[in-house]
This record gives structure tokens, C-alpha cells and sequence, in this order.
């Protein structure tokens, strides 16, 4: 091959046809990935700052799925505290019957209601965790809102049955001994619901904070994927009307660089014509 000399026309068309060959496969690449910049060669600056920003916003997923399954916790005790307020107020109602009567067999009925919905209240309780977090039986969550896992909001729970913070006994001595002392065990059972009632409403405002606290971290780490994604693609993406332009362009240029190297030969074929 080394002995085969090529005119200077010839040549000179060939290496157009060369370069037109190598900005095709390139422009190719580009309609094919939809990206200007699909490795460091292409643009190392660009990949890599892309690559940067793409990394961030897929460790800031990660957590946002976190965040969503904090809601979910946070939810799970908000709910619990709505039916465990119901059940406290019914049994305050329960106690208020039985003060309003003086008959024994009224009151201990109503003292085998009142134990009943205790009971319930501590079942409840129990139940209200949310994948082996309750924050009604004195679990804590804690939620991680950045890459760096610096910034986090830890939420206590709280023991809310009747044994724990809710101080609410079991009812007694509501239908024996002396009348006053009967009233004076029913007088402190409404006291105790009363005062749970209270405590309820202040655990389901602190509750409540941090659910917005949480949501709201949510809200922005999910824009702030987006604005991620988004510089990465400003990076790197390819505009698909300019690289059409451009593959339509580099064909026309292709075939005319054949039909110049098809003339330069045929310039070289009629030189044979002289001998």
C-alpha cells in the first residue's frame, strides 16, 4: 500500500470524506443517546459536573423515600391519637353516667365499661407502629434530610396508654363502701380523662409540627432533584433539531465529497487515455 501515490485532488477529497465519515458516527451517537456528551472525551468539564449533579440527585432519592416512610409514621401515630381521644372522651362519658346515679348495679356496670375501653386504649396504642416504629409506645424516629446525613430532625414518641402518660387506673370501688367515696373514685377517673384528653391534643400539635416540618423538607428535596437533573441535562443533552440539521447537512456534504473524489479519479483515469 505504501507503494500506491495518490494525487494531491484525490487526497485532499479523501480526507474530507474522512471527516465527514467521523462527524456522522459522532452525530449518530448523539440521536441515539440524546446526549452532546456521552463521555469524558466528548467534554470533560461537562461529564463530569453532569455526572456530579446526577450523583447528588440520586443520593437525595434515596432519601426522599425515607422522608415519605417518616410521613407514613408520623401518620400512623396522628391516627392513633384521633381514635385514642375517642376512646377517652367515651369513657368519660361512661364515668359521667356514674356519677349521675346512686345505684350500685348501674355503677358497676358502668365501671366494667369504663375498665373495658382502657383496655382498648392500650391495644390501640400498641397497634398504631408503623414498620417496628410506634411512636405511641415511646418509640423515636429520626429523618435525615441531606446527603451529608448532618441535618436531621429527630422525633420522640410517646407512651400513650393508659399506664403511661395517659395516668388514666383502672376503675374501682365504683359500686362499694360508702356513696362519697364512690363519688370521690368516679370524680377521679373523670379527672384522669379529662387530663389525657389534654395531653392528647398536645402530643397530636407536636405531631402535627413535624409532619409539616417533614413534608415540607419533601417538597423542596424533590425540587431540588429536579433543579439537579435538570443542570445535568443543560450539560450534557443534545438539542435533536440542530443534530437532525446537522446529519441532513453532513449527508449532502458526504455525497458531494464522493462525487468529488469520483471526479479527481476519473481526472487521473484520463491521463492512461495519452499512452
Amino acid at each position: 500500500m505504501s507503494n500506491i501515490s495518490l494525487t494531491a485532488s484525490m487526497r485532499s477529497n479523501l480526507l474530507s470524506l474522512q471527516g465527514t465519515s467521523d462527524l456522522m458516527s459522532q452525530t449518530q451517537e448523539r440521536l441515539a443517546t440524546g446526549k452532546k456528551v456521552n463521555s469524558a472525551i466528548d467534554n470533560p468539564s461537562a461529564y463530569y459536573t453532569a455526572q456530579s449533579l446526577s450523583n447528588r440527585a440520586n443520593d437525595l432519592s434515596s432519601l426522599l423515600d425515607s422522608m415519605g416512610q417518616a410521613i407514613s409514621t408520623i401518620k400512623a401515630a396522628d391516627e392513633g391519637i384521633e381514635a385514642i381521644t375517642s376512646y377517652v372522651e367515651q369513657a368519660k362519658a361512661v364515668a359521667t353516667s356514674a356519677l349521675d346515679t346512686t345505684d350500685a348495679t348501674a355503677r358497676g356496670k358502668y365501671m366494667g365499661q369504663f375498665n373495658s375501653i382502657r383496655e382498648q386504649i392500650d391495644k390501640l396504642a400498641t397497634d398504631a407502629g408503623y414498620k417496628g416504629i410506634n411512636l405511641l409506645k415511646g418509640g423515636s424516629l429520626t429523618v435525615t434530610f441531606n446527603e451529608g446525613r448532618d441535618n436531621q430532625l429527630i422525633i420522640n414518641g410517646v407512651n400513650a396508654t393508659t399506664g403511661g402518660d395517659l395516668a388514666i387506673a383502672a376503675g374501682a370501688a365504683w359500686n362499694t363502701g360508702e356513696v362519697a367515696d364512690q363519688n370521690t373514685a368516679i370524680g377521679s377517673a373523670i379527672t384522669a380523662a379529662t387530663n389525657a384528653i389534654s395531653k392528647l391534643r398536645t402530643f397530636a400539635s407536636d405531631f402535627g409540627n413535624n409532619y409539616s416540618i417533614v413534608e415540607t423538607r419533601e417538597s423542596f428535596t424533590t425540587n431540588l432533584i429536579n433543579v439537579l437533573e435538570e443542570g445535568a441535562d443543560k450539560l450534557t443533552l443534545a438539542d435533536m433539531n440542530e443534530e437532525s440539521a446537522n446529519m441532513l447537512a453532513l449527508q449532502t456534504r458526504q455525497q458531494l465529497a464522493i462525487n468529488s473524489l469520483s471526479l479527481a479519479s476519473q481526472a487521473a483515469q484520463s491521463v492512461l487515455k495519452l499512452f
